[in-house]
């Protein structure tokens, strides 16, 4: 089966990343439904649209948009699926909702975005761990806007327009290309920020 516009995904292991596992135990993060930030947001094609050109094919792993598999309460209370719901395990995703593809174990931006990984703070007056606003260049989708950089380059973006990814248990920003506003030349100083709860 397949959908005209829309691919058909599953979620990698469940919908939420709600534990952690520590050691031979398992840590439970979260019991809400409703919090974005332990929705999972990997998930494998099953069919790619009809009607929609398109380089993932099926069994590729894809970074999507947390609202995808995310359960909510309706104005009564009562809890439901997000329309994305297909069936059991089986969910539509618009292509605008993908933002990065693996094929060959190779991740690939796609639409208007790309990946930054933040740096370590080196301001001596700033309480922050990361650097604001700056980070360095981990996933491109090739586009006109960024074709003067390149994989591993330090750039900086405007205010509020990332937004917050675990990949391969990296934290990653996602980043609109045209708010990818300046390249950085490296001072020697600038280290990737990763959290220790990672």
């Amino acid at each position: 089966m397949q959908g005209l516009f829309d691919f058909i995904v599953t979620p990698v292991k469940s919908r939420y990343n709600n534990t952690k596992k520590l050691g031979d135990k398992e840590l439970i993060l979260n019991t809400e439904i409703f919090t974005h930030k332990n929705v999972n947001r990997n998930a494998i094609v099953i069919a790619t649209p009809r009607a929609v050109e398109t380089d993932i094919k099926p069994g590729d792993e894809v970074i999507i948009h947390h609202n995808v598999f995310r359960r909510f309460n309706d104005i009564r209370g009562e809890e439901k699926n997000s329309r994305s719901y297909f069936k059991e395990d089986q969910y539509f995703v618009d292509v605008d909702q993908i933002y990065l593809y693996k094929q060959n174990n190779k991740w690939k931006s796609i639409n208007d975005y790309c990946f930054v990984k933040p740096i370590k703070s080196y301001d001596i007056f700033n309480t922050e761990p990361e650097q604001p606003l700056v980070g360095i260049l981990k996933y491109t989708n090739g586009s006109k806007e960024l074709e003067h950089l390149k994989v591993n380059d330090l750039v900086g973006f405007t205010p509020n327009s990332e937004f917050e990814f675990i990949i391969d248990n990296e934290r990653l920003y996602r980043v609109l290309t045209k708010a990818v506003t300046i390249k950085y030349e490296y001072q020697g100083k600038e280290k990737e920020y990763n959290p220790s709860w990672l």
